[in-house]
C-alpha cells in the first residue's frame, strides 16, 4: 500500500483521487449480532474489532442466519402442509401461516446464532 495521493485537475484545481473504504455487506442478521455484541459481550466485540475480524464475523453470521431462516421455513412449511395449492385456494390463510413460520424460524436463529 502506498502512502501518496494522486490528483486530477478540475479547472484550476487539483482534486485528490480518494477512494472510500469498501463498506461491509452486512444485512439484518449481522447488524443484530453487532448490536448484541456491543451491548452484552463487549470484550468479544472489542477483541474482534481490534483484531480486524469483526467484519468477517458479521458477514459470516449474516449469511449463515439467512440460510438457516430459509431452510427452517422450508422445513416447517413442508411439515405443516403449507403448499402452493393452499396459496391458490386461500391466500390470507397461507400468508398467516407463512408469517407464523417466519417468526418461529427467526426466533430459532436469534437463539442459536445471534444471541450467544
Amino acid at each position: 500500500m502506498s502512502n501518496y495521493l494522486t490528483y486530477h485537475r478540475e479547472g484550476d484545481y487539483l482534486i485528490p483521487n480518494l477512494i472510500p473504504p469498501e463498506e461491509p455487506r452486512i444485512g439484518l442478521w449481522g447488524r443484530r449480532r453487532k448490536r448484541f455484541l456491543q451491548q452484552n459481550r463487549d470484550p468479544v466485540y472489542t477483541g474482534l474489532l481490534l483484531s480486524g475480524k469483526l467484519k468477517d464475523h458479521l458477514e459470516d453470521i449474516d449469511r449463515s442466519a439467512s440460510e438457516m431462516v430459509d431452510q427452517l421455513m422450508n422445513e416447517m412449511a413442508r411439515r405443516d402442509g403449507i403448499t402452493e395449492a393452499l396459496k391458490a385456494e386461500n391466500q390470507m390463510e397461507w400468508v398467516q401461516k407463512m408469517n407464523s413460520i417466519r417468526y418461529r424460524a427467526e426466533e430459532i436463529v436469534n437463539q442459536e446464532l445471534i444471541f450467544v
